[in-house]
């Protein structure tokens, strides 16, 4: 069954506006807020290392190599307490860890400065190259690969490119390919926004825990990460439809990012 064009369309169109919009961000704000590409590199080199490597490394290790936790794992409540917490361990001690150093570094240059008056841009850039790696990383090639998947169903060529896989998982691209449609797309721009909001509010979160030298804050961004994680989790055992998932994102990230809109207009105009 071939793949719309209209639907085509629409998918290579929300990869494209994802794929700008952090990078979009970042130099719009680059100046006035005078963020450094250094603390938004941290940002892209925490989650490539924390999620990408070890947290997944992680996973695999749960579910795949070790019987027993595999086992556990095939409870739905177990699956989605267990998976939340990991992404909310991982990135929260690696984006805690770098802020930590990127205060030193800011203390260093702006040595009149006390840790409670250092700047807020830096969890905007730190946030900006973190979430900017999430949305690329776990969205944008993830996209891409879908993409290519709908234009070579469109063809009819998908199954012999994918002949070297086993018949049940061709199967299941199969269907997954000719269910997108043009809403996809705009489901696709939902998640992947509202998780870069979620960063953004997450980096700030800790870089004021961490200047005002606090060890709670550690904790609390890992529990408010796993919370946020729980909605996508449920939705991977079925146990919440989708759209009901999307809706608690938009209601989480809308206030949210006005949120951050104020205080770093309020940054900006101190500068």
């Amino acid at each position: 069954m071939p793949v719309s064009p209209l639907t085509l369309a629409c998918l290579v169109a929300a990869t494209l506006f994802m794929a700008a919009l952090p990078i979009v961000l970042y130099l719009k704000l680059r100046r006035p807020l005078a963020l450094d590409r250094r603390d938004a590199i941290a940002g892209i080199a925490v989650f490539a290392l924390f999620s990408m490597l070890i947290e997944r490394g992680m996973n695999d290790y749960l579910l795949r190599m070790n019987p027993t936790t595999a086992a556990w794992l095939q409870n739905p409540v177990v699956f989605v307490i267990a998976g939340a917490l990991l992404i909310g361990i991982c990135q929260e001690i690696g984006r805690y860890g770098a802020l930590r150093l990127l205060l030193k570094r800011a203390l260093s240059r702006y040595p009149d400065l006390p840790a409670a008056r250092q700047r807020e841009s830096v969890a905007l850039a730190y946030g900006l190259g973190h979430g900017g790696a999430e949305v690329w990383f776990a969205g944008v090639l993830v996209q891409l690969q879908w993409i290519g998947f709908a234009y070579l169903e469109d063809r009819g060529q998908l199954g012999s490119a994918l002949s070297g896989l086993p018949l049940d998982t061709l199967m299941r691209i199969h269907l997954l390919v000719v269910s997108l449609s043009p809403a996809a797309a705009g489901v696709f721009i939902i998640e992947r926004a509202a998780a870069l909001v979620f960063q953004l509010g997450l980096s700030v979160l800790v870089w004021r825990g961490v200047r005002a030298g606090s060890r709670l804050v550690l904790p609390l961004a890992i529990v408010a990460h796993g919370l946020l994680e729980v909605p996508a989790a449920l939705t991977q055992t079925h146990t919440l439809p989708l759209w009901v998932a999307d809706t608690i994102y938009v209601v989480l990230a809308v206030p949210l990012a006005i949120g951050l809109v104020k205080l770093f207009r309020r940054t900006r105009q101190s500068a």
